[in-house]
């Protein structure tokens, strides 16, 4: 998958101050944010700092800080959210097929609710 960062993205401009978001965890490399649109009762994206497309991309370029960060931070999300014990499921898209939307590296962590099979066989 080519890598070519679209820094006009929505998440580059929650990171710039351009947009504001309803801050969940902020640390040196990660923001988690709650989504706008939530698909559950616990919906948090989590993005790193860095100009990643998709995991990808950020596990093959990101330094060792940043990957340590952006993984902590998703464990921080989940104990902030208490969500440990319920369960939740952690999604990443990543391009065109995986329908990913927002050429920016996001996990979205959804909880809060049963939430079905993971994929409908097509």
């Amino acid at each position: 998958m080519p890598y070519t960062y679209d820094d006009q993205n929505i998440f580059a401009k929650i990171l710039r101050g351009e947009i504001p978001n309803d801050t969940v965890l902020e640390t040196e490399h990660s923001l988690a944010f709650n989504d706008i649109q939530p698909q559950a009762p616990v919906h948090v994206l989590v993005i790193p700092k860095g100009p990643y497309v998709s995991y990808d991309h950020f596990a093959q370029n990101a330094s060792d800080a940043e990957i340590a960060d952006y993984t902590r931070a998703i464990g921080e999300v989940c104990k902030l959210k208490g969500i440990e014990d319920g369960g939740f499921r952690m999604i990443s898209n990543a391009g065109e097929n995986g329908v990913q939307e927002v050429p920016h590296l996001h996990v979205h962590i959804l909880a809060g609710r049963p939430l079905g099979r993971m994929l409908d066989k097509a």
